[in-house]
């Protein structure tokens, strides 16, 4: 009998806890809550707003002006994907699922950059849950078919390509054949080629430039190095497997299931097709480098920011598996304060000092940051701000909680 009770007791304490969970419903139908309702300082969070402001980006509106300015100025540094003006400095703040506070422009659509990374780890893990990737510690190269570029013959002469590859298989050879989906994952594969015109040693080169082309490699999961060329190569990989394009895949199996509005778009580069199964494809970016990526409102940003804060579940469906969620918060060895990409973690306290050491955060210039407390129940849009800036944020929010 005491048992039974006991028993009895935590069905009623977790179905009740269950309830409790608050989930928005689809697209501008999110409740709103005052800080007071939710145990917070309502002034404090306003102070933490007027900071945001204060320290929106001093970097130009126009993306590509921007871009022009920063990674064009690299070798084959030309944009070839689309570029759209920013807005102004917007944010959101979200306890316990309910919106206590947003400013700026939250229901426009702007680049995001990076955060674009962490949707295509996503997409491997619908991939990974339908079981097409069996392991992430697998090499990438028994799982790749042959992959078609689509390219315009123009009548050209067949003889003057006569032998040469008529498909491209990126994970051949001595280095890249050792490469996994987990070193993709964590950007530790130092994959070595080109793609889409953009060869690996062009993006963000180091400072000697006798090195660029000549380098020895390093073997695959012992050094850690952001690069987008290697991130784009992901996004093919992952098509290649699921036989789709990403956008679709990401649409169907989370952001139609999440409330997710129909503003949102994810762009590739304008040489970026491919055949497969007879259709034509574009594999999308992992960020906005040379154009392109995730076009995303900071409403759509803050949904996605709760699904990672509550590990995959939406409600009563577990969307992507609670196993791949917590992988992606796993410490990159090579790299402990990143998971997969782009789980930025705190492991260190590096960035943000003042926040839990368990928090992590999508990351991506501008800077547009989607902060994550599972300790706090706390999401946190930052959009456009300054880079050193983002701790002071999340510093004045967290000083808000009473």
């Amino acid at each position: 009998m005491r048992r039974l009770s006991i028993l009895l007791l935590l069905f009623v304490t977790t179905s009740t806890l269950q309830a409790q969970t608050y989930y928005p419903g689809s697209w501008g139908d999110w409740e709103k809550k005052s800080p007071e309702e939710v145990g917070m300082n309502a002034e404090k969070i306003q102070l933490a707003i007027e900071y945001a402001q204060d320290e929106e980006s001093e970097n130009p509106r126009s993306m590509e002006e921007n871009h022009y300015g920063t990674f064009g100025r690299e070798p084959f540094g030309d944009g070839i994907g689309p570029f759209k003006d920013r807005g102004e400095q917007t944010g959101i703040i979200v306890k316990d699922g309910y919106i206590i506070a947003e400013w700026g422009e939250p229901f426009r659509v702007d680049m995001t950059h990076s955060v674009t990374k962490s949707f295509l780890t996503t997409t491997v893990g619908v991939a990974y849950d339908r079981g097409l990737i069996r392991d992430v510690n697998d090499k990438v190269d028994p799982y790749m078919a042959p992959i078609y570029f689509m390219e315009w013959d123009d009548n050209q002469n067949k003889a003057d390509r006569f032998k040469e590859p008529k498909v491209f298989q990126p994970f051949k050879g001595n280095h890249n054949s050792k490469i996994t989906w987990n070193h993709l994952l964590r950007q530790t594969s130092d994959w070595e080629g080109t793609l889409w015109g953009k060869p690996d040693w062009a993006d963000r080169p180091s400072g000697e430039r006798s090195e660029w082309m000549t380098r020895e490699r390093f073997e695959p999961g012992t050094e850690w190095e952001y690069n987008d060329v290697r991130v784009n190569l992901l996004a093919l990989a992952a098509m290649n497997v699921l036989r789709e394009p990403l956008p679709k895949v990401l649409r169907e199996e989370v952001m139609d299931k999440i409330g997710a509005s129909p503003t949102w778009r994810w762009m590739g580069y304008e040489n970026s097709w491919v055949i497969i199964d007879g259709q034509q494809m574009q594999a999308v970016s992992g960020g906005g480098h040379w154009g392109g990526g995730m076009f995303i409102s900071a409403r759509d940003q803050a949904r996605f920011g709760l699904l990672t804060l509550r590990n995959g579940k939406w409600k009563d469906e577990q969307i992507i598996s609670e196993e791949w969620n917590k992988m992606a918060q796993t410490p990159t060895e090579a790299n402990p304060n990143y998971g997969f990409m782009n789980w930025f973690l705190n492991v260190n306290k590096d960035r943000l000092p003042s926040a839990p050491k368990s928090s992590f955060f999508h990351l991506g210039a501008g800077t547009n940051m989607v902060y994550v407390d599972q300790e706090n129940d706390l999401v946190i849009v930052a959009r456009w701000i300054k880079g050193s800036a983002m701790d002071g944020v999340v510093k004045r929010v967290l000083e808000a909680i009473e």
